[in-house]
């Protein structure tokens, strides 16, 4: 066990200036540890399982002396108990650590899923456009919870408002915001279903997309004035100018237009 020392008031203590470890009694092996630059500690010198350990207990005088002495009788009776306190406190810290390293907040994450997937993105505007979206709708509502406390309030909070007037970001917005949920919970920062699913979910809570855009067509043009549309059409210059006119003549749809290849043509056949 420590060494024996005569007990010294709270005042005594506060005189120690003397580089060294100060036994300063009324708990077995309490001292205060005098650094070479002025710094003091408190240390609680003890046997545990046999050998000789030297216990941390916080600097002076931010941990006064009574407080010392307390956290000392405790850590004493944790040893009588069969408990080592060092290793209990280092296996305190550990978890509190690995806690704080899970304790991500939403924005974060939506940025590491950014930072993760971008390089897979063919248009390097689309990450931009992400984090302006979540920035501009999610993150006043939800950035700064831990993405651990998302719940199904904080997702309505966001969509609700712009699911009327602005449905086709808000329903992106969610798309975004279930991706990045599922990226937390793949990587262990949360956990349950993602309250930003739609499917049997959202949708019972929320009228379908589809439902609720108003789509508005581009008028026709009149039949009679086809010939002299596509005149001008053709002596217009540009590669725009020949897709809009192959689409015309074959009723291919703009997206198989823009993407046609020459393997898909056979001139001689006229297919």
């Amino acid at each position: 066990m420590g060494r024996a020392a005569s007990e010294l008031s709270a005042l005594a203590v506060s005189r120690l200036k003397q580089p060294g470890l100060h036994f300063v009694g009324g708990i077995s092996g309490l001292a205060l540890q005098v650094l070479l630059k002025g710094g003091r500690t408190w240390i609680l010198r003890m046997t545990v399982g046999g050998r000789r350990r030297d216990m941390g207990l916080g600097g002076y005088p931010g941990v006064t002396h009574a407080q010392a002495r307390e956290a000392a009788r405790v850590a004493r009776d944790k040893v009588r108990a069969g408990v080592d306190p060092i290793k209990e406190g280092r296996a305190a810290r550990s978890q509190l650590l690995a806690q704080r390293a899970a304790a991500l907040t939403f924005a974060e994450c939506a940025a590491r899923f950014i930072r993760a997937h971008a390089a897979g993105w063919r248009n390097p505007k689309h990450a931009q456009q992400w984090a302006n979206s979540l920035e501009t709708y999610a993150h006043p509502v939800m950035g700064a919870l831990l993405v651990r406390d998302v719940e199904l309030q904080h997702v309505m909070a966001v969509l609700e408002p712009i699911w009327q007037a602005k449905t086709e970001t808000a329903s992106r917005v969610r798309g975004r915001i279930e991706q990045v949920l599922d990226w937390a919970t793949a990587r262990g920062f949360r956990e349950g279903l993602n309250p930003a699913r739609w499917r049997g979910h959202l949708d019972k809570l929320l009228p379908a997309p589809a439902k609720v855009t108003r789509v508005k067509h581009h008028d026709a043009l009149p039949v009679d004035h086809a010939p002299g549309f596509m005149q001008r059409l053709r002596a217009a210059p540009g590669i725009g100018a020949r897709a809009l006119e192959f689409a015309i003549l074959t009723a291919a749809r703009s997206g198989e237009v823009r993407g046609a290849t020459w393997a898909e043509i056979d001139l001689d056949a006229a297919v």
